[in-house]
């Protein structure tokens, strides 16, 4: 437990923060991997319903297409049992526990235990924890997990963001583009049909004026890909808190012109969450107006 010499009272330092992020989510990280052969084997999900894992494993929240497994709930838990023996009496907003939508005053911990569900249950080895701590609403300390790669993004503000491999530790810096139309943008689509029709149409009008989309599935990996350079600029309708709460600082740390939702907000608000790499950040924001994603898409 991070104390203060002098009072014994829990650290607010930004750096600090980081440190109980990153150690937490990278704990989680070796959960879900571990996990994930013993629930699914070597199927997809609804090649086993006998159970012991692949459907059996797996429930749904907010539609059909919405899927929460085992080892999410599993792993949130963990992440709140870890929490309360390193930073008691905070509180935790998480994906599948929820928490209040109000803003408590001082940290509170906003937790992702699988970002990209739907890859981790076929198999696609595009999924990540997120650890962020909020002072106030605001990202201060944040790390992100990228469990198949075993690759850790994190970042404490004013401190800049960095990538954890192995033995090497390396500074992230966003890409160098000033040409939108070479951009390559990251997107994600919701579970809703309606936002859906309206994302594609965005799209649909985006594609023609930039170089490429991707859509991997998880806009905490999207988040770090910007602040990495791997992408030009990530933008996505209706993330909740637990989705942005690490990889928006990721990337701002980084050097990305960042927009994020309120913090009180939920994926039903439908907000734009955007980053852009700063060389095409004008540019972009007019392009983005001009297809309407800029509004929020209820």
């Amino acid at each position: 437990m991070t104390e203060t010499a002098r009072t014994g009272q829990l650290s607010t330092d930004a750096d600090d923060l980081a440190l109980v992020a990153t150690d937490i989510a990278q704990t989680a990280a070796a959960h879900v991997r571990r996990r994930r052969p013993e629930l699914f084997g070597s199927a997809t999900v609804y090649e086993s319903s006998d159970g012991v894992g692949g459907a059996a494993a797996v429930s749904t929240k907010s539609t059909p297409t919405d899927p929460v497994t085992l080892a999410d709930t599993e792993t949130e838990e963990m992440i709140a049992s870890l929490l309360a023996e390193r930073r008691p009496g905070e509180e935790m907003l998480g994906e599948e526990g929820g928490g209040t939508v109000d803003i408590p005053r001082g940290v509170r911990w906003v937790v992702d235990p699988i970002d990209g569900t739907v890859n981790f249950m076929y198999g696609i080895p595009a999924y990540a924890v997120s650890v962020a701590a909020q002072i106030d609403g605001v990202s201060v300390a944040g790390a992100v997990v990228d469990v198949a790669r075993e690759v850790t993004y994190a970042a404490a503000r004013g401190s800049g963001a960095y990538r954890h491999s192995g033995d090497a530790r390396d500074r992230l810096r966003v890409s160098g583009i000033d040409d939108v139309s070479l951009a390559l943008v990251a997107t994600g689509f919701a579970y809703d049909r309606r936002r859906r029709e309206q994302q594609a149409g965005i799209i649909a009008a985006l594609l023609p004026r930039i170089r490429d989309i991707r859509r991997v599935g998880a806009a905490a990996l999207d988040l770090c890909m910007v602040a990495s350079g791997a992408v030009d600029a990530h933008i996505e309708h209706g993330l909740s808190p637990w989705d942005w709460a690490a990889g928006g600082l990721i990337a701002a740390e980084a050097g990305a012109v960042v927009t994020l939702p309120p913090a009180q907000s939920r994926s039903s608000d439908g907000h734009p969450t955007i980053a852009l790499s700063p060389g095409v950040a004008q540019e972009m924001t007019r392009l983005f107006d001009e297809v309407g994603a800029l509004r929020d898409l209820p």
